[in-house]
């Protein structure tokens, strides 16, 4: 458990392996084919996509606007599309507000931008208290907002998924543009956690 945000226990952990096990004897998967499309998910397509377009519109304010006004396009424009993030809105945190993204419903998530979900974000204690008590969720992140910040709470839906751009640390003015990527990790990008943390 991470906090009150549930994560599996070893349990479904023991029941994966006897699945892939029994996958893999009977010819149905390759291990490390498996390992590449995980590895791919983890490290290549996933955040790091999301990393790069947060870090372009720090450094860029027209792309920035774009972003923020048609993302999907935006994000398209450096080459990442594909699952689930077809259609997609960038929202913006400030000092004024904060956003935190859930999916009530299941667990929709743009995987081209952020890659494999975490397993909290799919969690139902994760699902329903994101909406009841998004300030006791992020304290639960280690992210303590000033007690006048609003935190707004984005629904995503297969119809719409939502990519948080965080704020800009504080003196990193003469960091290059990939070095700013590297500050930007999965949770800030679901609002979960702060840049450069």
């Amino acid at each position: 458990m991470q906090g009150d945000v549930e994560v599996p226990g070893p349990d479904i952990t023991h029941r994966v392996a006897a699945l892939e096990s029994i996958l893999v004897e009977k010819g149905y998967v390759d291990p490390a084919a498996l390992d590449v499309i995980i590895r791919t998910y983890e490290s290549e397509v996933g955040p790091r996509n999301g990393a790069q377009v947060v870090a372009k519109s720090w450094v860029d304010p027209d792309y920035r606007a774009w972003l923020l006004t048609d993302a999907t396009a935006a994000i398209a424009s450096l080459g990442f599309t594909g699952r689930q993030g077809e259609h997609m809105v960038a929202v913006e945190n400030t000092t004024a507000t904060h956003n935190l993204v859930v999916c009530t419903l299941c667990s929709c998530y743009p995987w081209s931008v952020l890659g494999l979900p975490p397993v909290w974000y799919k969690s139902p204690a994760y699902r329903s208290r994101a909406v009841i008590d998004p300030r006791g969720v992020l304290a639960d992140f280690g992210v303590t907002l000033d007690p006048s910040t609003r935190i707004r709470v984005w629904d995503s839906t297969a119809e719409i998924r939502y990519l948080v751009v965080p704020m800009r640390p504080a003196g990193t003015e003469d960091l290059s543009e990939a070095e700013l990527a590297e500050l930007v990790t999965r949770d800030s990008m679901i609002g979960a956690g702060l840049a450069g943390r």
